[in-house]
Formats: C-alpha cells, sequence, structure tokens
C-alpha cells in the first residue's frame, strides 16, 4: 500500500510504500488483547504479601492451659483462626509475566499497525529534526499535524525527538524496537518517521539480519 510522506508543516512531500503484510493485513482483534493482557500482566509489580503464622510478632506463649478449661486445646494467638493471626494461603510476591509467541507478537504488532492505517490515522513523516529538545516544538508539529495525542516513532540516534517527548503527557516517544501494541492503541494517532518504516516491517516480518540492513 502507498501513502503519502508530509513535513512537519503537513505538506505532501513524497510517497511510501508500506508493506501489506504489516500495515494492511486483517485486523484480529484477539491477538490485540491477547497481547494488551500479556502487556498488562508483566506490568504488574506483583509485591502483595500476608504474613503466615511463624511470620507474625507474638504467640510464643500458650494461651491458656491445655486442659480443664472447657475449651479447645490452642497453642497460640496467632494460629489462622484467631484475629490477628497468620494468613493461610495468602498471595506473596510473584511474577504475573508469561511468554507469547513470537509469531503471535509479530501478527498482533501488525494488525496494531493496520488498524491505525485502515482508521486514517497513521502519518509518514520526512523527518524530525532537532538542533535541541524543545518539548514545545514537537507539540506544535503533532498539533500541526493533527496528531495530539500520539506515539512518535524514530530511529534511537534522535535523541532530541526522545527528550522532547518526555513531558508530553498525551503522546510518547519510541524507537522502532520499543514499538509495542498496547502503547499504539492506548494513543488515538502513530506518526512515524520515514526512515523508521522498513526497521518495523523488517521487525514484524522477522526478516534475515542482512535484509534488515538493505
Amino acid at each position: 500500500m502507498q501513502i503519502d510522506i508530509v513535513n512537519i508543516s503537513g505538506k505532501k512531500v513524497g510517497q511510501a510504500d508500506l508493506a501489506d503484510a504489516v500495515f494492511g493485513t486483517k485486523v484480529k482483534e484477539y491477538l490485540l488483547w491477547e497481547m494488551v493482557k500479556a502487556q498488562r500482566a508483566a506490568a504488574r509489580a506483583g509485591t502483595h504479601k500476608t504474613k503466615k503464622r511463624d511470620e507474625v510478632r507474638g504467640g510464643g506463649k500458650k494461651p491458656y492451659k491445655q486442659k480443664g478449661t472447657g475449651n479447645a486445646r490452642q497453642g497460640s494467638t496467632r494460629a489462622p483462626h484467631f484475629v490477628g493471626g497468620g494468613v493461610v494461603w495468602g498471595p506473596q510476591p510473584r511474577s504475573y509475566e508469561y511468554t507469547v509467541p513470537k509469531k503471535v507478537k509479530r501478527a498482533a504488532l501488525a494488525s496494531a499497525l493496520s488498524l491505525r492505517a485502515q482508521e486514517k490515522k497513521l502519518v509518514i513523516a520526512d523527518a524530525f529534526a532537532f538542533d535541541a529538545p524543545k518539548t514545545k516544538t514537537l507539540a506544535g508539529i503533532l498539533k500541526t499535524l493533527g496528531a495530539e495525542s500520539a506515539i512518535v516513532v524514530d530511529g534511537k540516534a534522535n535523541v532530541n525527538l526522545a527528550k522532547s517527548g518526555r513531558n508530553l503527557p498525551k503522546s510518547k516517544v519510541l524507537a522502532p524496537e520499543g514499538l509495542n501494541v498496547y502503547d499504539i492503541l492506548n494513543h488515538p494517532s502513530l506518526v512515524i518517521a520515514a526512515d523508521a518504516v522498513k526497521a518495523i516491517e523488517a521487525r514484524v516480518l522477522a526478516l534475515p539480519a542482512e535484509e534488515k540492513a538493505a
């Protein structure tokens, strides 16, 4: 498929040939759901914890004598059935992360990219040239492009662009290697530098190293 390349003023300066397998494929919502679920699970802190019986302070003394009280025998007031006692099978620190097959990851990313292309929310910019980090400048460019809340993708070498996007509350700057389904779906627009398109296609199509370089 072909799409217009625009400059930072929003004027057409050329056309880009995008791989149909990456930007023009069928949108599979179940793959998007699977990847978002996996990403959110991996982001969970998993630091929740309850104290077990041996971790609760106190309870070393036998609460009352073994026989003659008419009550059930007890050895500690920190047993789970006492108020203030330990918790049985309570949550413990753990990781919620799980592995998603590489093919599923690539297919889900292609679906997310294709979704933005179908919605006409994909913008290909010729270049983002910043002499120095400037948040206000980047915000103005995105407003001109009609993408005030967007994921902006360019190479890692464009450090000034990355720094310019740090303080934008509604937008985020990512390298092609860091582009992911959750962030794409979490922002209404997607702005990609022309030089980063091939890197994204190579990642989704899992091209060999020599083809990526070309």
